[in-house]
């Protein structure tokens, strides 16, 4: 249980400091408001993984009681779109650019990112493939299982997410000075997304 638990923890964290719309956002809200409006932004972002987490935890747990084919059907499902995100990840790799910052204030920051999050189909689709595996289908305890898995990706999400808004104008200028770092990180995060990908296909019920 904790090699699963360390392993689930290491690909949370290399998935969560990868480049991608929501770290850099909250990048650029440090670089263009201050450290509060970025770690506002990174909060409301990572609380709506509650939100995946408890849909994951309830739905996913139901189609495991209900059969074998149930099971399957999930675990390939999952298993495909962890290797196309893999895929589309390399597909469409660039540099990392920062976006505009907004203007809205804390509050509306905190809300906007707690929408971003709770309204993305991809985000939704991720916890569905990425959770599961990491948890004995025929457990009574499924769901709560799901639940802390959310909680763990959420308390690291929020601890990342918030240094990367504290520390967000050093952040920034190292990567505008190398804007290709992201190759670096593209080949990290689709290799991730392969690992679990195949790990998740190979599951027994």
């Amino acid at each position: 249980m904790t090699s699963t638990l360390l392993y689930f923890l290491g690909a949370s964290v290399a998935l969560t400091i990868a480049p991608g719309p929501d770290n850099i956002f909250v990048l650029t809200q440090g670089i263009a408001r201050g450290r509060q409006s970025a770690i506002v932004t990174a909060l409301g972002m990572c609380s709506g993984i509650s939100i995946h987490t408890t849909a994951a935890a309830f739905g996913i747990s139901a189609l495991f009681y209900s059969s074998v084919v149930a099971f399957n059907a999930v675990k390939y499902a999952g298993a495909a779109y962890l290797l196309y995100l893999a895929y589309k990840t390399l597909k469409e790799r660039s540099s990392v650019k920062l976006s505009n910052p907004d203007d809205r204030s804390d509050l509306a920051l905190f809300k906007r990112g707690f929408v971003m999050n709770v309204l993305n189909p991809k985000v939704a689709m991720f916890f569905l493939a990425f959770l599961p595996q990491f948890v004995s289908p025929t457990t009574r305890y499924f769901p709560l299982q799901m639940l802390l898995l959310g909680l763990v990706f959420m308390v690291q999400a929020v601890i990342i997410f918030c240094l990367i808004g504290y520390f967000s104008g050093s952040i920034g200028n190292f990567i505008l000075a190398r804007p290709n770092i992201a190759k670096y990180f593209d080949w990290l995060t689709a290799g991730v997304f392969v690992s679990l990908g195949v790990r998740l296909a190979l599951a027994e019920r």
